[in-house]
C-alpha cells in the first residue's frame, strides 16, 4: 500500500518507520528542511520538503495514487487543510488526522474527516486504566461500525457483581461481555459466568452508550438510549 505522511515530527518519523517495517511504500511531507536531511539519513529518500498543505506539493509526492494519507502536524488547521484536499480533491480512499486540541474534533467531524486521532484522548484513556475507582474506560472504536470496545472493571456496589450476562437486563445490545481477566487467568465468557470483585472485562458496546454502561456499573437504572 502506497501510504502518505504529513508531518516529520516524532510521530510521523515512528509511523513512516514502523510502516515501512511493514513493507509498505511511505512518502513523508514535512516543511523544515534540516528535518528532512535527518529523516533520509536514517531511514533512505521516503521524505519530500515542502508544504503539505499545498495541491502542487501533494501532486509532486504522488498522492493520486495514495491509498491512504495520515496527517500529523502539530497544527490542527495544517491537518485539517491537508485532509480536506486528499478526500475532496483527489479522492484518497482512507484520510486520518491527528487532533492536537480536543476542542476541534467536532469541526473535523463536521468537515467530513471521519477518521480522528485525540491524542489527549488517548492519554486520559491510558491514565483511567491505571486508575482503581475507574469501572469503565474506552479502548476503541470501529471505522464504520457503531460499537466500541470498553474496559470494565467489577467493583464493590456495581450493578453487574454477582450476576451472571444472562440475568442482566438491558437494552438491546448495551453490553455485550467478550473477554474476562480473573487474577492470573483469562477466557472467554459463557451466559452462565458470575461476575466477581476484581474481574476485568472486555466488552462492546453502541458507540454512545457509554453514559447507560456507567449507570449500570454503579448499580443505577438502565433505560434505553435516544442516541
Amino acid at each position: 500500500m502506497y501510504i502518505m505522511i504529513v508531518g516529520g515530527g516524532k510521530t510521523g518519523y515512528y509511523l513512516c518507520r514502523k510502516l515501512i517495517a511493514l513493507e509498505h511504500e511511505v512518502l513523508m511531507v514535512e516543511k523544515r528542511l534540516d528535518r528532512c536531511d535527518e529523516i533520509r539519513e536514517e531511514l533512505g529518500s521516503v521524505a519530500l520538503c515542502g508544504d503539505g498543505s499545498e495541491i502542487s506539493v501533494l501532486s509532486k509526492a504522488g498522492i493520486s495514487r495514495a491509498e491512504m494519507l495520515i496527517a500529523v502536524t502539530d497544527e490542527d488547521e495544517d491537518n485539517l487543510a491537508v485532509c480536506q484536499i486528499a478526500k475532496q480533491k483527489f479522492k484518497v480512499p482512507q484520510v486520518i488526522a491527528k487532533i492536537n486540541n480536543p476542542r476541534n474534533e467536532h469541526i473535523f467531524a463536521k468537515l467530513g474527516i471521519d477518521r480522528s486521532v485525540n491524542v489527549a484522548e488517548l492519554v486520559l484513556e491510558r491514565v483511567e486504566l491505571q486508575l482503581s475507582s475507574s469501572t469503565v474506560v474506552h479502548l476503541l472504536s470501529f471505522p464504520d461500525s457503531s460499537l466500541d470496545i470498553v474496559f470494565v472493571r467489577v467493583t464493590e456496589g456495581s450493578g453487574i457483581l454477582d450476576k451472571s450476562p444472562k440475568e442482566l437486563s438491558l437494552p438491546s445490545g448495551c453490553l455485550t461481555c467478550l473477554f474476562r481477566i480473573r487474577g492470573q487467568g483469562a477466557g472467554v465468557l459463557n451466559q452462565d459466568t458470575i461476575f466477581e470483585v476484581g474481574d476485568q472485562l472486555i466488552c462492546s458496546i453502541p458507540s454512545g452508550s457509554m453514559g447507560e454502561v456507567r449507570a449500570l456499573l454503579a448499580g443505577g437504572q438502565v433505560t434505553a438510549s435516544n442516541d
